[in-house]
């Protein structure tokens, strides 16, 4: 009679009035682990927090009851079926709106208890060990084929730049002259007892068609001869 009271001092009849205390601070509980199968068939560990308090104590006490006993058990069967309808890929990179759909579920089913849920939070996602193995190999996978694309783009471009660099010293006779100096530059610089001179291609090119030029002249030569020796004949 007279709804809720507050705090300070009150009377009641004790063999007409009954008692019921109500904590209206926000109140936060665990929800225990769940064996939930998402919707790509793959059986997962979820558990959660839920934040919530009691707007009016009057609706916790007369419309359910044991109002904390009940939004815990709802709390559990509401992250089963959210859980339910969502792909493991969202359920590991959406797990804030999650949250959000979860809460805004939560709070609509226990208006009518007098209850607010203020927040719902996933703590943990507990994955099958053969399913970690296969994530992590197909992670590994994905970066070395990465690595080895950076790697091909990385020559390709060394490549280019050394094929610019080439046309660039065609279109002057100087320019790989003064290429030399500077490394021979850096060599000095660096204290090294040994320093390299290379040798024009063009110029070894023109030592080694000398020899070969010679032994087909001679095979000319005693192919002619052994004609005549078998033309006389």
């Amino acid at each position: 009679k007279g709804g809720a009271r507050g705090p300070g001092m009150c009377f009641h009849f004790p063999c007409m009035d009954e008692v019921y205390i109500v904590d209206m601070r926000t109140i936060s509980f665990d929800v225990p682990p769940q064996e939930i199968l998402t919707k790509d068939s793959v059986t997962v560990s979820v558990d959660a927090v839920v934040y919530f308090r009691i707007s009016s104590a009057v609706a916790s006490v007369c419309n359910v009851e044991g109002v904390q006993k009940s939004t815990r058990l709802l709390a559990q069967t509401t992250l089963r079926n959210i859980l339910g309808t969502k792909s493991l890929s969202d359920l590991l990179s959406e797990r804030e709106a999650i949250s959000q759909d979860m809460q805004h579920t939560l709070d609509q089913a226990t208006d009518p208890w007098g209850v607010v849920v203020e927040r719902v939070e996933i703590k943990d996602v507990r994955l099958p060990a053969n399913l970690q193995r296969a994530m992590a190999a197909e992670a590994e996978a994905f970066r070395e084929a990465k690595a080895k694309e950076i790697a091909a783009g990385g020559e390709k471009n060394a490549a280019q730049a050394l094929k610019d660099a080439s046309d660039t010293m065609m279109k002057s006779p100087c320019a790989i002259q003064l290429r030399y100096l500077q490394t021979l530059t850096t060599i000095a610089s660096e204290q090294n007892s040994t320093i390299i001179f290379p040798v024009p291609v063009d110029l070894l090119g023109t030592i080694l068609k000398k020899p070969e030029a010679e032994y087909m002249e001679n095979i000319d030569v005693r192919a002619t001869s052994l004609t005549d020796d078998a033309f006389l004949e």
